[in-house]
């Protein structure tokens, strides 16, 4: 008696050549249908997805952060709005380009947490919406200092009057 195997009816097999080839069987668009992923969820993946690599500090220009802060105060916006903040995607019907804004963490070999982030991303969004990423381009913004404290230093008094 052969054993058979068959591949994982589960979307999302951890396993690169399991994934690759189930694309095939997860296409977004077959003859009985097509499956749109509006560009929000596709940045919302892929900005958790950039917040799980160790190093990045912060999500998005500096503008965009602020702007974010304010439009979260005015509609009590929660954890989760955030998610895209730093994050613009274009998708199409079978890919994905997703462009990510990040602050990094002084001491952090950029070229090193870039290619962690890309990674990252690429495998979120492609496990998570069958889309292929064509692209993860990366700016850094900005770099966090340890004694960098501007942050919380706009909401304190100020040291002179």
């Amino acid at each position: 008696m052969s054993e058979t195997t068959s591949e994982p009816k589960v979307p999302g097999a951890r396993d690169a050549g399991r994934a690759e080839s189930a694309r095939g069987t997860r296409d977004l668009v077959t003859s009985s249908g097509r499956t749109s992923i509006a560009d929000n969820v596709v940045a919302k993946i892929a900005g958790m997805a950039a917040r799980e690599v160790g190093g990045v500090y912060r999500m998005g220009s500096g503008s965009a952060r602020a702007l974010g802060a304010v439009r979260d105060r005015v509609t009590g916006g929660s954890s989760t709005s955030g998610a895209a903040r730093g994050v613009t995607v274009e998708v199409g019907e079978r890919q994905a380009a997703v462009d990510i804004d990040l602050v990094v963490e002084y001491g952090v070999a950029i070229p090193d947490l870039a290619g962690a982030v890309r990674r990252n991303v690429i495998t979120g969004v492609e496990r998570m919406t069958g889309l292929e990423v064509t692209e993860v381009n990366i700016t850094i913004d900005d770099i966090h200092l340890p004694d960098d404290e501007s942050d919380q230093d706009e909401d304190s008094e100020p040291r002179v009057r």
